[in-house]
């Protein structure tokens, strides 16, 4: 089998970001530039990848996890034929070489594939676009007659007949490795900018009689690069838009399309709703049934068939189970899992807890570090003090138990089952089981007090 190298050029310091952080670090729907591309390459199972990085490498270095990166360094950014040029001593002499680029985050592995399923043996593949406003890209020049690609022409170097073309360059392309070695020292700078065009092998190509093969998108934002933060918002809504079509294809209810942020995977089964200004984040299942209310933010969730989220919650690395109730306004944090029927109201916070079935905490509570039998019912401005000032303490709280209003629960405690706290009690101890428990001062009432009033001016 061939061997298929990939690389990323991600040397760029981005300037019209105006940004000190490297270009390729934007983020994109959650995830960096450079890291949308990278684990596109990965799906590819070549046998390397290498990036080249100049602008705040060692920063770019870390942004990307795996010992699977061959980082290839680019002192001097002097063009895409210079980067990679620097390859050359990481790339096998046999083979082919995919370039891609850190800046154009939202190529598929579909398109890829038809790219290489297109390379025959010693034949250089282009991937290309029909745009209705070419300007900023190079022109795919053909023979009039025979229609093979002759030569890519940039923007500044182009002719007025050149300049109507509306074949465009995204600039990725598949180049047998032995033509690269071969070519790349051959290029030179005579052109408006100075620099190393990579595009200037196609040429050379042509001149040796050897065929270029071109491939193109069906969509063209998958080749659209980022220079700007305009460019950049601009490419995030039509991301967005793609995503948001997929679901309603699939048959989710999204009550306004264009107002939804998929920052990493929605899986969504049958009649699922959506309202708007919702954010998913990293790998979020919402099974039969769910609904989700306006400017929810659940990150790295499952929600389980008939469960509704109220508006404004915020879930995160945490597992709902059916027929739950959450929210509005409510926050679960990590570690925290709800089983059926369970109710989370208004102004509640739960973390790294477990919920059995049927128990509720409506209002105004704080559950941390607990365990929660079946049936529990913490009434409001319930707290469990789990942390003493170094550590963090567990509360378990048994079946059938009622909490009244304003407790305190001091971890390590047990609250045992059936137990009743009573309303504005701080609880230190393990409680009976079945019986009462409350501890409160002796009402007591001044006579003759008076209210304390404003000095009158």
């Amino acid at each position: 089998m061939t061997k298929l190298n990939v690389v990323i050029l991600a040397a760029g310091e981005g300037k019209r970001m105006r940004s000190s952080l490297p270009k390729v670090l934007h983020t994109l729907a959650g995830c960096s530039l450079l890291m949308h591309v990278t684990n596109t390459a990965r799906q590819l199972s070549p046998d390397k990848i290498c990036i080249v990085i100049g602008h705040g490498g060692e920063m770019v270095k870390q942004s990307v996890l795996g010992d699977d990166i061959t980082w290839v360094p680019q002192q001097q950014q002097l063009g895409t034929g210079h980067a990679l040029m620097q390859t050359l001593p990481y790339l096998d002499r046999n083979g082919l070489t995919l370039v891609l680029y850190g800046d154009v985050p939202l190529i598929s592995i579909q398109t890829l594939l038809e790219l290489i399923a297109k390379a025959k043996e010693k034949h250089c593949v282009l991937l290309t676009a029909e745009i209705e406003n070419p300007f900023g890209y190079g022109r795919i020049a053909r023979d009039p007659d025979t229609r093979a690609i002759k030569a890519i022409v940039e923007q500044k170097d182009a002719n007025t007949e050149q300049l109507e073309i509306h074949e465009i360059n995204t600039g990725i392309m598949l180049i047998p490795n032995d033509y690269l070695h071969n070519w790349l020292p051959k290029i030179e700078n005579k052109n408006t900018q100075h620099e190393y065009y990579l595009t200037d092998i196609i040429a050379l190509s042509a001149k040796q009689g050897i065929q270029v093969e071109s491939s193109q998108t069906r969509n063209l934002w998958e080749v659209m690069g980022i220079n700007n933060k305009s460019q950049l918002a601009e490419l995030e809504r039509i991301y967005q838009k793609h995503c948001a079509d997929k679901l309603l294809h699939l048959g989710v209810s999204l009550i306004d399309p264009s107002r939804i942020d998929i920052r990493g995977e929605l899986v969504c089964g049958s009649d699922v709703e959506i309202d708007i200004g919702c954010i998913f984040e990293g790998n979020v299942k919402l099974d039969d049934f769910v609904q989700v209310g306006a400017h929810c933010i659940l990150k790295n969730v499952k929600v389980a068939s008939d469960t509704t989220i109220l508006p404004y919650s915020h879930i995160e690395d945490a597992e709902i189970g059916e027929n739950c109730k959450i929210g509005p306004f409510a926050r679960i944090r990590p570690g925290t899992k709800l089983s059926n029927k369970v109710h989370i109201g208004n102004f509640v916070e739960v973390k790294n807890s477990q919920i059995a079935l049927g128990s509720k905490a409506n209002h105004l509570s704080y559950i941390g570090d607990s365990v929660v039998g079946k049936n529990v019912n913490i009434g409001a401005g319930t707290i469990t003090c789990n942390y003493d000032g170094a550590n963090k303490h567990q509360t378990i709280i048994e079946d059938d138990v009622f909490i009244g209003s304003d407790t305190q629960l001091i971890a390590p405690v047990r609250v045992s089952k059936g137990s009743t706290i009573g309303a504005g009690s701080t609880i230190t101890k393990e409680t009976p089981e079945g019986q009462l428990t409350l501890s409160r001062s002796k009402q007591v009432s001044v006579s003759g007090w008076k209210r304390p009033q404003k000095p009158k001016v």
